[in-house]
């Protein structure tokens, strides 16, 4: 496999893309392509997909990079990544990106795809209405009835219990109503990380992990310490900023996130953003020789 230059990983364009993937050896019309494998979340029931198609990086005020690309484009890559067994979402409302999702979803059945999406708790001027009716909102905007995964976004202090007390009541009816199937946060803080490790109402858990201590809440070894111990006890873990949200994307940088992540056997999952097709059979193609399954 020839290596992919730093330069190329982030910038190449989409135009070809999906006929031959530069960069690789093999294309795709003469080699029949690996597919992600699928994996236990913890012990929540669910099984998803190793490997979540991204729609937040350098997201914020309903935006991203994979929604300001255009949402028929971005749809590109994830018909790519549907090829490739990618038919897990991750989404947000701070991302705008329920459109992306809903789009996707007119090709993809929903029984066949996993969705997670994020409910923002702080006072926007589009985020205004109560939890339950953002809930439903959400549910408007992603054409889909239900939520596998909704997490509390963004989470950065050790008093979430409290001050988050009427979204995750609120969480707690969908979840009862059959809306959400599981119910978690996504954490920004060591606190708030430690606090969801040995909350009981948490069963999903989305934190930042890469062994260069890019963009996290402590160092590699603390944090994966607390997401050891939320894993032992059930509790589902997705890892987030495997790449450092584009800060290791070196050849080496890359093979050595993904051996961290992967090898410590705390991390059931990841989602990583991706905005060409080469992107996504770079990071396919490794993991699945990392697992021991290419």
């Amino acid at each position: 496999m020839k290596q992919i230059s730093r330069r190329h990983f982030i910038q190449t364009g989409l135009i070809g893309a999906a006929a031959v993937t530069v960069g690789f050896t093999n294309t795709v019309a003469s080699v029949k392509l690996a597919q992600i494998d699928k994996v236990k979340l913890g012990g929540t029931g669910l099984v998803v997909p190793r490997l979540a198609l991204g729609t937040g990086t350098h997201g914020g005020n309903q935006s991203s990079d994979m929604t300001r690309m255009g949402v028929e484009n971005w749809v590109k890559i994830a018909r790519y990544a549907h090829e490739r067994g990618m038919t897990f979402y991750d989404a947000a409302d701070l991302y705008g990106s329920h459109q992306n999702v809903k789009k996707i979803l007119i090709e993809v059945p929903r029984e066949k795809a996993t969705v997670l999406t994020k409910i923002w708790t702080r006072p926007e001027k589009w985020n205004q209405d109560s939890p339950t009716k953002t809930i439903d909102r959400f549910r408007k905007e992603t054409g889909s009835d239900y939520f596998d995964i909704l997490l509390l976004h963004c989470m950065t202090n050790g008093k979430w219990q409290e001050e988050k007390k009427p979204y995750i009541e609120a969480l707690s009816e969908a979840k009862q109503k059959g809306i959400v199937k599981t119910v978690g946060l996504s954490c920004h803080n060591f606190e708030a990380l430690k606090l969801a490790a040995e909350d009981p109402w948490v069963d999903v858990i989305l934190a930042r992990i890469n062994p260069e201590g890019i963009l996290m809440d402590a160092s590699p070894a603390e944090v994966m310490a607390v997401l050891k111990k939320a894993h032992d006890s059930g509790k589902g873990i997705i890892g987030m900023k495997i790449f450092g949200e584009g800060k290791l994307v070196e050849e080496n940088q890359r093979e050595k996130s993904l051996q961290y992540a992967i090898g410590s056997k705390n991390v059931d999952c990841m989602t990583i953003g991706m905005t060409t097709t080469d992107q996504v059979d770079d990071a396919v193609n490794r993991i699945m020789r990392i697992v021991g399954k290419s």
